[in-house]
């Protein structure tokens, strides 16, 4: 059976790599028990400076997989990873990074919010449409986004779920430099390597003052979004959203 996430370690980057390239690497609750098992192992390893996801294929995530959730999502336990891996993401003490192309959607999109430094190909395509599959953001993003964007442009990408690309990404924060389909993973890696190099306790103690100031705020968002989430899984509006998207599959 393949891996549908890879773990490498190579001179002191960790990879991450969510490989279900076929179906665009949408997660799986399998995959974020497997995504927090190697994150819990990153994290306790001396020799793992910097933490580099990626997809293999060319996408970098198409968020969750509703059929997945749907045959899932009987009880909050089932939730327990997702859980796991937005706290440990928000709250992650060593460098984190993202290697991102193609499409990047819902968890795809969010998961780069909490990555320290981010790498975009020019093809990216960046969309979170929590609202039209009738859920909410997640992730913090109800906090986040708005922060770095204002409430009006939050307000077109969180409610609206308009879709945009590299550039617009790169303008909002989500994203710190943009590279050639062909380059931007080893762009990455280089960024990746170089960061590794750097004090390591300098690193960690940098980061560990700089999101000290909301990290308690963000955790209470995470959870209240999340609560709601789960509630919104079991309406009318998510039911009819998830149908109408699977018979579209």
């Amino acid at each position: 059976m393949t891996d549908l996430v890879l773990y490498t370690v190579d001179d002191g980057v960790a990879e991450i790599a969510l490989n279900r390239p076929d179906k665009k690497n949408a997660i799986t609750l399998n995959m974020y028990e497997q995504a927090v098992s190697y994150l819990d192992q990153a994290a306790s390893d001396e020799n793992v400076r910097v933490v580099l996801f990626r997809g293999e294929g060319q996408s970098f995530c198409a968020g969750n997989d509703i059929q997945d959730f749907v045959s899932g999502m009987g009880s909050r336990e089932n939730l327990k990873s997702v859980v796991s891996f937005l706290h440990q993401i928000a709250t992650y003490k060593k460098p984190l990074m993202a290697a991102v192309q193609g499409n990047a959607v819902g968890i795809g999109t969010t998961m780069m919010m909490h990555c320290d430094l981010v790498i975009a190909s020019e093809d990216l395509k960046c969309q979170m449409p929590f609202v039209h599959l009738g859920l909410v953001p997640e992730a913090g993003a109800t906090l986040i986004i708005p922060s770095m964007l204002g409430q009006r442009q939050a307000f077109e990408l969180l409610i609206e779920g308009r879709p945009f690309g590299a550039q617009k990404a790169q303008q909002s924060g989500l994203v710190n430099a943009i590279a050639e389909v062909e380059t931007y993973l080893d762009v990455a890696r280089e960024r990746a390597q170089a960061l590794a190099r750097l004090p390591k306790e300098a690193i960690l103690e940098s980061k560990r003052l700089m999101k000290k100031q909301y990290q308690e705020n963000l955790l209470a968002v995470i959870d209240e979004e999340l609560e709601v989430f789960y509630e919104r899984l079991f309406s009318d509006e998510a039911r009819q959203a998830f149908m109408a998207f699977l018979q579209k599959s």
